[in-house]
């Protein structure tokens, strides 16, 4: 150890071994190698930050109505305006949250299977999955008022007080004219640069939107004005076991705004959960 020791000092031989060489700046600290660059490195690249997953406290547990196949919600005055999906059991509804009991209910024709719908003014807007058509209905008496196109597949929608906000089961939120329902304008939703799809029922809380992601338990916030992803909520564990069975995806968003009350449901499930959001914002 000690010749190798000397060796560092009076001169390395152009034939020593590099393990020779590595042990040398172990040993003098006195040879310092030459670092292969950041970007030839396998993962030495600066990460971005990852984006903060929340998960949740459940408060309450409201009854719900096992054969609604919930595609939109929303809570306004008081109680609970819901969207159903399925050819022949689609259409509109009004809900009392406490017992889960069907105020009103106006059917869609079969032909249609119903997605997401959002209270604008003193109507309700609904869309469809594939037809390429939503509805326009009176608030009060579910009297259907008119109809209007768009193109490709609906599935979410919601407002944010001046506009709808539709998704179509891509990474792409649409916003559209809430008189002539004319596309507006539109974002990519994106985590650090990567795409988000499938994008489901929506809600708009609190100056974001906040999404389903299909086939996930996960929610996910939105800003938007760039699509950039805001952050997660983990909602794993959310229905026991015992009344999963028969049941679909998560899917259903509601915001009390008054009360500050975040609602989440399922297609299918038994019940409905008010949430406190827990974790990092």
């Amino acid at each position: 150890m000690l010749e190798l020791y000397l060796q560092c000092y009076i001169g390395l031989p152009m034939s020593i071994s590099s393990r020779v060489v590595a042990v040398c700046a172990v040993v003098s600290g006195a040879l310092i190698l030459p670092a292969k660059p950041m970007a030839n490195t396998p993962g030495a690249q600066q990460k971005k930050a990852s984006t903060p997953v929340a998960g949740y406290r459940v408060v309450k547990i409201y009854p719900h109505d096992r054969m609604a196949f919930t595609q939109g919600l929303q809570y306004v005055d008081g109680v609970l305006y819901e969207g159903t999906g399925q050819n022949g059991q689609s259409g509109i509804r009004k809900v009392e949250l406490e017992t889960g009991k069907v105020l009103q209910h106006q059917p869609l024709d079969a032909k249609y299977f119903g997605e997401g719908i959002t209270v604008w003014q003193n109507t309700i807007v609904q869309i469809t999955w594939q037809s390429e058509i939503g509805f326009v209905y009176d608030k009060s008496s579910f009297k259907q008022l008119k109809s209007f196109s768009y193109t490709g597949e609906g599935w979410g929608l919601t407002n944010d007080g001046t506009r709808l906000i539709m998704s179509d089961g891509s990474a792409y939120i649409r916003f559209l004219d809430p008189v002539t329902f004319k596309e507006t304008g539109r974002v990519t939703v994106k985590d650090n640069g990567v795409a988000v799809s499938k994008l489901n029922e929506l809600e708009f809380v609190k100056g974001e939107i906040v999404a389903n992601v299909w086939m996930t338990k996960r929610l996910v916030r939105i800003s938007p004005k760039t699509g950039e992803v805001l952050g997660w909520i983990d909602l794993s564990g959310l229905l026991d076991p015992k009344d999963a069975i028969g049941t679909d995806v998560l899917n259903g968003i509601a915001y009390d705004a008054k009360g500050d009350r975040l609602f989440v449901t399922g297609k299918w499930w038994p019940k409905l959960f008010e949430i406190k959001i827990v974790g990092p914002n």
